[in-house]
């Protein structure tokens, strides 16, 4: 307040003096003028120095006598203020001693024991200031639920003085307790309000219509629709008949969760319907809440079910907050593709490599021989048409070793596979980009090859995951092939251009087929033995395939020694572990995982491997358990018998007890 007053009583004297300053001057000039003015003068200006002086002083008490008045009733106001605040109000130390109270707080919560609350909120508030960067940031701003309300608090820390014993400063804060109830109340009604869309299909209507005698596929078709109705009603929701296997569902997002919590019964419901020696009804559902209309919503459900088609069907995902929640696929997926669909992605994928000068050929990190052998099969294509093709790979592992050692001793393959170092620099924006035998982005040989191009095409059979190649130009991406060298045989042989295979690229195809097959034991169709009989055609020799699948003693001692080790659980499941850092351990664990499989009572392996970056997970199974799913929950993915992991940033023996756990997960979700 003295500051105050000093500053304002500065500001006269200065606007004074120069006043003074001013009438000085006009009485010099008018005593030079006229010399008889000059003690007039005189006494004038010390008459006038002297009242300067009396009414600065009296000003002075006046101004400090005003300024006392407006403070003391300033400091009454605001004191007034807090104890009579709109809001809850206290003031407490930072060990949660509550120093005082507004008048609202103590009636605020009068029948409750607030203390507790108030320790609670302290200690988070504590902890939420150490983490803070910007020290000197002192506000406060924080929530809590008491008893059937919810608070927003603001506030701030002020300095309450020095510890006489540590010499530290001590601090109080002031908090507000703003009521948010209802804003929160009127905001959930708000979202529950909101509309979600999905989209329903029968995924194998055309074949099971086939089946059914015509008189029997009335009643069928009104059984399917009336479990979809059913179970729709339960949410109260719109559903609407688009097309003899589409139904387009709209609801209120307040039904989501439990919708959520009912794990998409209708799933295992349409499946009871007594088909009478036709093939089981599964479906596929999306549901989507993203978007602002409900046309936006549409199309983000129409993504959704690509995705759902793209894993197999036999399931149902939701799409909220840009991710993706699956339920079901647990079955075995049926083969369904048509040859038209792969005669059309033939001319159109010729199209784009004759568009193009230069193609650019990779699969997935850590490439196994479906991988080296499609790319193989695009390379011949690419050749064909006369364009300069590359392969990205890295074939210094152990699964690659014998196909690397007779691609070596081709004459034309010495500079055609390249690292992805070399890839980098010769990339160009008209490069066309084919991805084969994987369709995640952040599993490809090289992420950054898919930002240096638009234009890609994918060729993949695996599970859709979240992580799709969304920019893809040309994809052909059929979960129900048996593998990615199935897919690229089947083009070769619908292509305009007369493919002429080498004895090597056939090898390394058919190879690849026979790898994702175990011995074309598991995932086979009639497709895959097309393609096999075209490619022995092509003269492969089954007995030099064979031996690329050779493991050598050390390595077979390894695969005995994990199986040795290997735990049992819920009866069926062996999981294993191979400790020791291994860069090939993705490969080691591999055929440890198959191998594990050949022992009686085990119809699902798993086993874990340390390759100096991360653990990597193989599961595999003989169908009756989905390792898909399960690896999924850890972000892997796969197919229902054969799928994979990679964690980083955990140790062992912490991944293999999250496997556990999610295989439980897995066998409540089937119970319930």
């Amino acid at each position: 307040m003295q500051n105050s007053n000093r500053k304002l009583f500065d500001s006269l004297v200065s606007r004074t003096k120069i006043y003074l300053l001013i009438i000085f001057i006009l009485l010099v000039v008018i005593c030079i003028f006229n010399n008889k003015m000059i003690i007039p003068s005189i006494i004038t200006f010390v008459a006038i120095i002297g009242y300067t002086y009396f009414a600065n002083n009296k000003r002075k008490s006046e101004i400090s006598e005003h300024l006392q008045d407006l403070t003391l009733n300033v400091n009454s106001a605001a004191k007034n203020s807090l104890i009579h605040s709109p809001f809850p109000l206290i003031i407490v130390e930072t060990d949660g001693n509550i120093i005082w109270k507004s008048t609202k707080f103590v009636s605020e919560f009068a029948n409750i024991n607030i203390n507790n609350y108030v320790n609670e909120l302290v200690s988070d508030i504590n902890k939420e200031i150490q983490q803070r960067k910007d020290k000197k940031d002192k506000s406060i701003v924080s929530n809590i639920k008491i008893e059937n309300k919810t608070y927003k608090i603001l506030g701030e820390f002020v300095k309450s003085g020095t510890s006489d014993r540590k010499k530290t400063d001590k601090y109080m804060m002031i908090l507000y307790f703003i009521d948010e109830t209802e804003e929160i109340k009127l905001k959930k009604e708000y979202i529950d309000s909101k509309s979600c869309v999905g989209i329903i299909m029968v995924d194998n209507y055309e074949e099971t219509m086939q089946l059914i005698e015509n008189e029997q596929r009335p009643q069928v078709v009104a059984e399917i629709e009336k479990t979809i109705y059913e179970w729709a009603n339960d949410a109260e929701g719109v559903i609407v008949k688009a097309d003899r296997d589409r139904f387009i569902y709209i609801f209120e997002h307040k039904y989501l969760e439990k919708i959520k919590e009912d794990k998409f019964s209708i799933l295992d419901a349409v499946k009871e319907i007594n088909m009478q020696g036709s093939n089981q009804i599964t479906l596929s559902i999306a549901i989507s809440n993203e978007g602002k209309t409900d046309k936006e919503k549409y199309k983000s459900a129409q993504a959704t079910i690509d995705v759902v088609l793209g894993r197999g069907g036999d399931q149902a995902a939701i799409r909220e907050n840009g991710k993706y929640h699956f339920f079901g696929g647990r079955a075995t997926e049926v083969e369904k593709r048509t040859k038209v669909k792969a005669r059309i992605v033939a001319h159109a994928l010729e199209e784009l490599i004759s568009e193009n000068k230069q193609v650019m050929i990779m699969g997935h990190v850590n490439p196994d021989i479906d991988a080296l052998g499609s790319a193989i099969g695009m390379y011949r294509l690419a050749k064909n048409l006369g364009k300069e093709a590359y392969i990205v790979a890295n074939t210094s592992g152990m699964a690659l070793g014998g196909v690397k050692a007779c691609l070596d001793e081709e004459m034309e393959y010495k500079n055609v596979i390249i690292n992805k170092e070399v890839a980098e620099n010769i990339m160009t924006p008209d490069t066309l980009l084919i991805v084969v035998d994987t369709h995640k982005s952040s599993y490809v040989e090289d992420p950054s090859l898919l930002d240096m191009t638009n234009k890609i095409a994918v060729i993949d059979h695996h599970r859709r995951g979240p992580d799709f190649i969304e920019k893809s130009i040309l994809t052909f991406h059929e979960v129900y092939a048996s593998s990615a060298a199935e897919l690229v045989t089947e083009l070769l042989q619908y292509t305009q251009t007369q493919i002429k295979l080498s004895t090597i690229e056939a090898e390394c195809l058919y190879a690849g087929i026979m790898m994702d097959t175990k011995n074309f034991t598991f995932k086979t169709g009639v497709r895959t033995f097309e393609a096999a009989a075209y490619l022995r055609k092509s003269g492969v020799n089954i007995i030099k395939v064979k031996k690329w699948f050779q493991s050598d003693l050390e390595t077979y001692n390894k695969i005995t020694e994990i199986i040795k080790n290997t735990e049992i659980i819920n009866d069926t499941i062996g999981i294993a572990t191979y400790s020791e850092e291994d860069k090939d351990a993705n490969v080691i664990c591999a055929k440890s995982a198959d191998e594990m499989l050949t022992i009686g009572n085990i119809s699902a392996s798993f086993v874990l491997g340390n390759n100096g970056n991360q653990i990597t997970i193989s599961g595999r199974s003989i169908g009756d358990i989905n390792v898909q799913v399960i690896l999924e929950k850890l972000g892997g993915g796969g197919h229902i018998t054969l799928a994979g992991a990679q964690i980083e940033g955990k140790s062992m023996e912490e991944v293999k007890e999250d496997l556990k756990v999610k295989i439980e997960e897995y066998f409540e979700e089937i119970v319930n």
